[in-house]
């Protein structure tokens, strides 16, 4: 690679750099490029030596030194974007090598690639199965060597953090025990996938008797990520004008004024406070009769609401709502195990699973009705298809797999314990949420429905107030989970599992708020600005296009767009 970046002037040689930028980050993370659907390294896990390590260092600062080199004037606007978020990507890579939040210090970053790196080749069939056997293999036999990475990397860890990894463990060995056998009984598999996984249990075994009798008992409490770094995050992730503080302002006024409308409507549900009518209406959703129709009834109510009011253009890309997989479920509890992942940008699977959770007829009478209360009409609705699987993140993911920005295409992707790329964050969650206030006004929730909105909202301003507050030090992880317990009404380990998250994360709590709050931002001023020619379909169309890029990037340029126009 060129020493001299001012040569790096054309958009053409751009693209060569670009190709490079993609090449080293799929090589070090061969997990995320399976989820993406890059296919290359499906044998593959990271590797975590030291001189895996400083090989990605190396690239990072030569990457970052050449991209210097390509003034914006000679770049497309999608090569211009990218341009963008590939430095500030690589800016927060430098980071994160340097930081104990994740190679070198999280003993869970190790824990999640090893469990996700196998289960990620069987969750969509995007090739044979005989194929994804063989990089099963692979995989199970490359995991003694990353967790001995993990353990060199990692001599301390905060206590919550090893932790956490305990948990992956057991779910690991689950997984690569019942799981695997499960695989086996079904498909008909040769014996040496059990046999690589056997080996995958002892090493899984062995690190966990590391993590449990000397990482856990370490005094580590370094899960703060520093003002400094969450500003950069702030900047070169999210490409926010906020600081921290403007953040904290925010979410503070934002939580009081959920609070006030929660109060105010407690009254309709005869109680006295918030609490009181949350509590008293916990049991009051219809619980869905019909179990594993209501999912696909739900979604087809959904889309007939948003295609007759016009909302935006809904793409013909099927989701089909199907019971966890067998294998993965003595394994799931214990794991990131999401009911719905992005699917792959760059995998041609037609109709998407998303992974319910099971019902089935033999199980206990008192066993079947606590999951429907767990998973009633609203729960089913509200979360797993209007946020999850239908206008909020799925159709959302069809447009932005078609972006003109490469980036934009893949950086919201979920693999092994976050997103593919920090900067996908905003536009990620922060449409999600949005898309549920899009569809309380298009009428399609009921009043306890648009009710429980007002604690969803309270609960998205806590987890910003949570995220600020943690890294800048002012909280503990025990103090953030009490605080998610009194503020928000979590139970005690709910509560904790999120306070955990948020630290290992940080500036990935604060997204939902701030994310769904600059949409509707952009929204109100441009139906001001655009007038009587303003349409609703247009600017969310609009706004998709753009992949899953940062809000606030994408509101610059189409309130720059908007200006012109006039």
């Amino acid at each position: 690679m060129s020493s001299e970046p001012h040569q790096k002037n054309q958009p053409g040689l751009f693209s060569d750099w670009f190709d490079s930028f993609y090449a080293s980050y799929y090589r070090h993370r061969p997990v995320n490029a399976t989820f993406i659907g890059v296919h290359d390294y499906d044998g593959r896990l990271p590797d975590c030596s030291e001189n895996g390590l400083e090989a990605l260092q190396a690239e990072t600062v030569a990457l970052r030194l050449d991209l210097d080199g390509f003034p914006h004037e000679t770049l497309s606007r999608s090569q211009r974007l990218d341009r963008e978020l590939a430095a500030g990507f690589l800016d927060i890579q430098e980071w994160e090598l340097s930081s104990g939040h994740f190679q070198r210090g999280n003993p869970a970053y190790y824990t999640g690639e090893i469990v996700f790196g196998v289960m990620s080749l069987f969750l969509r069939a995007f090739t044979t199965l005989e194929e994804r056997v063989e990089s099963a293999i692979d995989r199970l036999e490359a995991i003694p060597a990353l967790l001995h990475q993990g353990r060199n990397n990692v001599p301390s860890a905060p206590h919550e953090w090893t932790e956490r990894a305990i948990r992956d463990c057991a779910g690991a060995d689950r997984f690569f025990q019942s799981g695997i056998d499960s695989l086996i009984r079904d498909t008909g598999l040769d014996h040496r996938l059990r046999t690589a996984a056997d080996g995958a249990v002892q090493a899984v075994g062995e690190h966990r008797k590391h993590l449990s009798n000397e990482l856990l008992h370490g005094t580590s409490t370094a899960y703060a990520c520093g003002e400094a770094a969450f500003d950069l995050l702030m900047r070169r992730g999210h490409f926010l004008d906020m600081s921290a503080t403007d953040i904290l302002r925010h979410a503070e006024e934002q939580a009081s004024e959920s609070e006030a409308r929660l109060n105010e409507g407690a009254s309709g549900f005869g109680a006295s406070s918030w609490q009181e009518a949350l509590k008293r209406l916990a049991g009051a959703h219809p619980l869905a009769i019909g179990y594993y129709q209501r999912y696909s009834e739900f979604w087809d109510a959904c889309r007939s609401t948003a295609e007759a009011q016009k909302l935006l253009t809904w793409p013909d890309y099927p989701i089909q709502y199907v019971p966890r997989p067998k294998w993965s479920r003595d394994a799931a509890p214990h794991l990131y195990f999401l009911f719905y992942r992005s699917p792959a940008p760059y995998d041609n699977v037609p109709i998407v699973d998303y992974l319910v959770t099971p019902i089935e007829p033999d199980m206990p009478q008192a066993e079947q009705e606590r999951l429907l209360r767990a998973n009633n009409d609203s729960v089913i609705k509200l979360n797993h298809v209007v946020h999850h699987g239908s206008i909020g993140h799925h159709v959302q993911n069809w447009h932005a797999f078609r972006a003109e920005s490469r980036i934009g295409q893949m950086a919201a992707v979920d693999c092994a314990s976050r997103i593919a790329m920090f900067c996908g964050g905003t536009m990620a969650e922060g449409w999600a949420c949005y898309a549920t206030d899009l569809m309380r006004e298009a009428g399609f929730l009921t009043p306890l429905e648009r009710y429980s909105q007002h604690h969803a909202r309270l609960r998205m301003a806590v987890r910003a107030i949570v995220d600020v507050r943690l890294h800048r030090g002012e909280f503990t992880i025990n103090e953030a989970a009490t605080y998610y317990q009194q503020r928000v009404g979590m139970p005690p380990g709910v509560a904790m599992d999120e306070a955990v998250k948020n630290s290992m994360f940080p500036g990935a709590a604060m997204i939902y708020l701030i994310g769904a709050d600059l949409i509707h931002e952009l929204r109100r001023d441009l139906s001001v600005l655009q007038g009587s020619q303003f349409r609703l379909c247009a600017f969310h169309d609009r706004l998709l296009s753009y992949g899953s890029v940062p809000v606030q990037l994408i509101s610059t340029q189409m309130r720059k767009d908007a200006a012109c126009a006039e």
